[in-house]
């Protein structure tokens, strides 16, 4: 019986000669994750356990990006925290304000995430590296604790679930789409602890941001990490990144004919249309015709979902030359330096501006209802985030709805979710 590709890259970091699936293995880590919200966690754990080095000095990932800049005393205290362990051991990949980025958008940017890694982040987005043929899922605190003392972990080998799409987009359709489309049509639940590959002729023509958008979702369907067999675009992707940290291309893995899945199932992309995720969760999918009467107060576009040149372009093109509703807040946040100076150089900061928006530096932010627009009770949102649950970007009782950046920005100029077409 053959492999699949997350069964392979598994198992080249295990010292077992064959692995099957709900076997519990070791495995050798080539990076592991932490941020401002959950490493302080994972360093009073390393420091409590005696040990005096990290196993890797390179392989140790740190990023304040949820509550920084920091909003308060208790955020400044938490980056202080990172701050001051990566500069005890050495750690080469801290990233400071000012030269840091969303994490999981900074990462595959930085050409810290090569094909055929196995990546552990305490964050649960952590899958988003998927996108570029590794194998990266989420783990807790002190998981990340221990991988950084030892550069191992351990995991139960997922069963895979093989998500077929095929056909070609509709216009305005996009990563996001289609993500939130399998979400809705598997629920939140459906892909519970399992590898979910994406794949078939409209997966290949996919550039890379909207790869990644679909592979940072993988979670929002339970699945222990999403992937896409690396290729053409994949390449092009890291032959791009200039002063790449670590050498080589890394390790191209595929699914094996027979490979064994769950469950495959196959998505006629010519049906879905632009798509929204209403309260209180991402399987709560509609197309955006069907909601054209709700009202929004703000809209978010950014975060590590939808925060990429692409995205913003995209945003842009709505909103240049057209004002936003006047009772409506915008706000945008490129998800790192280099995305924010490729948005300023293309002016395009200069028209989220002149629209009536608010241009950021990066952060997580108002994602997490961390801060950069919290909302008040009874306001209503709309944005390029992955979650929306009850609570999730303020008070419990505002609402968040999630679509991709095109509804997004022709939501803000028509102050209520809007279809791009509408617009433009």
């Amino acid at each position: 019986m053959g492999h699949t590709i997350t069964e392979k890259i598994l198992l080249k970091h295990t010292k077992a000669k064959e692995i099957h699936p709900g076997e519990f293995i070791d495995v050798k880590i080539d990076l592991c994750l932490g941020n401002d919200l959950t490493a302080p966690f994972a360093i009073e754990e390393f420091e409590k356990s005696g040990a005096k080095k990290v196993f890797d000095k390179k392989k140790v990932v740190l990023v304040p990006d949820h509550f920084a800049p920091a909003k308060d005393m208790r955020s400044a205290n938490q980056c202080k925290v990172l701050t001051h362990f990566a500069k005890k051991y050495g750690i080469k990949n801290y990233f400071e304000i000012g030269r840091m980025g969303i994490e999981h958008a900074l990462l595959p940017e930085m050409g810290l995430v090569m094909p055929g890694d196995l990546i552990i982040g305490a964050d649960s987005h952590t899958c988003t590296y998927g996108a570029l043929g590794a194998f990266s899922t989420g783990v807790g605190s002190t998981d990340l604790a221990a991988a950084m003392i030892r550069g191992e972990a351990w995991f139960k080998v997922p069963e895979s679930m093989k998500f077929i799409f095929f056909g070609r987009l509709n216009k305005w359709v996009g990563g996001k789409d289609l993500i939130l489309h399998l979400i809705g049509n598997i629920g939140v639940d459906g892909a519970r602890y399992m590898a979910m590959e994406f794949c078939g002729e409209t997966i290949e023509g996919l550039d890379m941001d909207n790869r990644l958008a679909m592979c940072n979702m993988a979670i929002e369907a339970g699945g222990k990490n999403g992937i896409i067999a690396p290729d053409r675009i994949a390449k092009k992707y890291i032959n791009s990144i200039k002063k790449r940290p670590r050498p080589g291309k890394g390790k191209y893995y595929s699914s094996d004919p027979d490979a064994k899945y769950f469950k495959v199932l196959e998505y006629d992309v010519r049906k879905i249309e632009p798509l929204v995720a209403c309260p209180d969760l991402p399987s709560n999918v509609r197309p955006v015709k069907a909601l054209r009467n709700v009202a929004v107060d703000q809209v978010v576009i950014g975060s590590c979902t939808n925060g990429r040149i692409s995205d913003l372009r995209l945003a842009a093109k709505i909103l240049r030359g057209r004002r936003i509703k006047s009772n409506v807040r915008l706000i945008v946040i490129p998800a790192t330096q280099k995305i924010y100076l490729e948005a300023v150089a293309e002016g395009l900061a200069k028209v989220f501006v002149e629209a009536g928006g608010v241009f950021s530096t990066p952060t997580c932010g108002p994602c997490l209802g961390g801060h950069m627009g919290i909302l008040a009770e009874g306001e209503v949102a709309i944005a390029t985030t992955n979650r929306n649950f009850t609570g999730r970007m303020g008070h419990p009782k505002s609402q968040v709805y999630l679509s991709n950046p095109a509804v997004a920005a022709a939501s803000a100029v028509k102050g209520r979710i809007a279809h791009p077409a509408e617009i433009v």
